[in-house]
C-alpha cells in the first residue's frame, strides 16, 4: 500500500511537473501570436479604404472647419467669379481676393507649425518663415512676370517691415500682456546673428540706390543692374552659409532658453494632424494661394485708380498685412506661451529670408526672364528699411521683452503706413 502511494504520488508530481514545464511557455506562445495577429490587424485596418476615408475627413475637419477665419474662404470664389464678369470690377476682385488670401495664408501657418512639431523647434522655426514668406514669392514671380517690377520691390520691401514692426511688436506687446511681472528673455545671440544679416541686406539694397541717385555709374542704367545681379548671388551665398551656420555648425546657439525638456511635451500636446497631411496640405494651400495670387496681381492697377488709393501704399502696407498673417497669428501665440525664441525665428527670420533669399533670388529670377529687377528699391524705401533695421536691432540688444517695447514698434510701424499713404512714387525713365 505504501508503495503504491509512493508511485500515485511521485505520477502526480510528474504530471504537475510536466504541466508546469511546458503549460505557461504553450501560453506564452498562444499569448505572443494572439499580440501578433492584433498587431497585424492593426495594420490592416489602419490601411483598409475606410479608415484612410476616416483619416482624410478628419483631417479636412481640423484644418478646415475648425478655424474659425474660414468663413473667409469663400470670398476666393467671389473674387473669380467677379474677375469673368462684364464691367470694371478691378476694385472688388483685389479686395476680395486679399480677404480670400488672407484665411489660406493662416492655414498654412497652421499646417506648417503641425510639421514644426516633428521636425523641432530650430527647424520648425525656419519652416515656418519659409512657408509663411510662400505668399509673398508667389505674388512676386506673378507680379514679375507682368513686368511689375516696383510692386516686386514694394511688396517684398512692406514684407519686411511689417515683419519687424507690426509683427514683433504684436508678439512683444501681448507677450508682455500675458507675462506682466517680469521680462521675457530670448536668445540674444540668435537676434544678433539675424541683425547683422539684416544690416547687410541694407547695405546690398544701398549701393545700387545711391549708385543711381548720385549719377556715378560708369554705364547708365546698366551698372546697377549689373551690380544688383552680382550682390544677389553673394547674398544667396551668405544665406545658404547662414543655414549651414544654423543647422549644422552652431546648433547650440539656436537652443531655446529654458525650453529644452519642454519642448518635446508641448509638441506631443499640438500635434494634431500626421506629418504626411501636413506636408499635403502645404502643397495644396500653396496652389491654392498661387491662383489667387494671380487675379491679385491683375486687379492691383485697377484697384488702385478705383479705391483712389497709391499703389505704394497698396503694395507696401495692404499685400504684406494679408501675406504676414501666419506669422502674425504664430508670433503672437509663441510669445504669450513664452516661446519667444520662436517668435524670433518667425518674424526677424522671416525678414532675413526675405531680404537675404526671396530678393536676391526674384533679381536671380527676373534676370532669367529678360527683366531688370534690381536692388536699387528707390532711397525713400532704402532710408525706410535701414532706419527700421537699426530700430529693431537696438530693440533686440538687451535680450529681452516686455509690452513697451512691442508697443513701440507698432506705433513705428504706424508711422511708416502713414508716409507711405502720402508717397507718390517717382516716375523713372525706364518706367519700372
Amino acid at each position: 500500500m505504501m508503495g503504491a502511494a509512493e508511485n500515485a504520488e511521485l505520477g502526480y508530481q510528474e504530471e504537475e511537473d510536466m504541466m508546469a514545464g511546458t503549460a505557461p511557455p504553450a501560453r506564452k506562445m498562444q499569448s505572443l501570436d494572439f499580440e501578433h495577429i492584433g498587431s497585424l490587424a492593426a495594420v490592416a485596418e489602419s490601411l483598409s479604404p475606410r479608415s484612410r476615408w476616416r483619416m482624410a475627413l478628419r483631417s479636412i475637419r481640423i484644418v478646415i472647419f475648425q478655424a474659425k477665419i474660414n468663413v473667409l474662404l469663400p470670398f476666393g470664389p467671389l473674387a473669380i467669379t467677379l474677375h469673368y464678369l462684364p464691367g470694371n470690377h478691378q476694385g472688388w476682385v483685389f479686395l476680395f481676393s486679399l480677404i480670400g488670401i488672407t484665411p489660406l495664408a493662416e492655414r498654412l501657418g497652421y499646417a506648417t507649425e503641425q510639421l514644426a512639431c516633428y521636425t523641432g523647434p530650430t527647424i520648425g522655426g525656419l519652416l515656418n518663415a519659409t512657408f509663411g514668406n510662400a505668399t509673398e514669392m508667389i505674388i512676386s514671380i506673378y507680379a514679375l512676370k507682368n513686368g511689375m517690377i516696383r510692386v516686386v520691390q514694394q511688396s517684398l520691401l512692406g514684407s519686411i517691415l511689417s515683419n519687424m514692426l507690426l509683427v514683433l511688436g504684436c508678439a512683444f506687446f501681448a507677450g508682455g500682456l500675458a507675462h506682466p511681472d517680469r521680462d521675457q528673455v530670448f536668445n540674444k545671440a540668435s537676434a544678433v546673428v539675424n541683425s547683422g544679416l539684416l544690416l547687410m541686406a541694407v547695405l546690398g539694397l544701398m549701393f545700387p540706390a545711391v549708385l543711381h541717385f548720385t549719377h556715378s555709374e560708369a554705364h547708365y542704367g546698366k551698372s546697377e543692374v549689373s551690380l544688383s545681379r552680382f550682390s544677389s548671388c553673394i547674398m544667396l551665398v551668405a544665406y545658404a552659409s547662414y543655414l549651414f551656420f544654423q543647422l549644422k555648425s552652431q546648433r547650440s546657439l539656436y537652443t531655446p532658453i529654458g525650453e529644452e525638456e519642454e519642448t518635446t511635451e508641448d509638441e506631443e500636446d499640438e500635434k494634431e494632424i500626421t506629418q504626411a497631411e501636413a506636408i499635403s496640405w502645404l502643397f495644396v494651400l500653396t496652389i491654392w494661394i498661387s491662383i489667387l495670387s494671380g487675379y491679385l496681381v491683375d486687379a492691383i492697377q485697377g484697384a488702385s485708380e478705383s479705391l483712389n488709393m497709391p499703389l505704394a501704399f497698396i503694395s507696401v502696407i495692404l499685400l504684406p498685412i494679408v501675406g504676414n498673417a501666419a506669422e502674425h497669428a504664430s508670433a503672437i501665440m509663441f510669445a504669450m506661451k513664452n516661446k519667444l525664441d520662436i517668435t524670433l525665428g518667425v518674424a526677424i527670420g522671416s525678414s532675413t529670408q526675405i531680404s537675404m533669399f526671396v530678393i536676391p533670388f526674384c533679381v536671380v529670377i527676373g534676370w532669367m526672364m529678360g527683366e531688370e529687377m534690381d536692388l536699387n528699391f528707390q532711397l525713400f524705401e532704402t532710408a525706410t528699411l535701414f532706419i527700421t533695421v537699426l530700430v529693431v536691432a537696438f530693440m533686440l540688444q538687451e535680450g529681452t521683452s516686455n509690452y513697451f517695447k512691442g508697443l513701440m514698434l507698432i506705433l513705428c510701424y504706424l508711422i511708416v503706413a502713414a508716409s507711405f499713404f502720402v508717397h507718390v512714387d517717382p516716375k523713372s525713365s525706364d518706367n519700372k
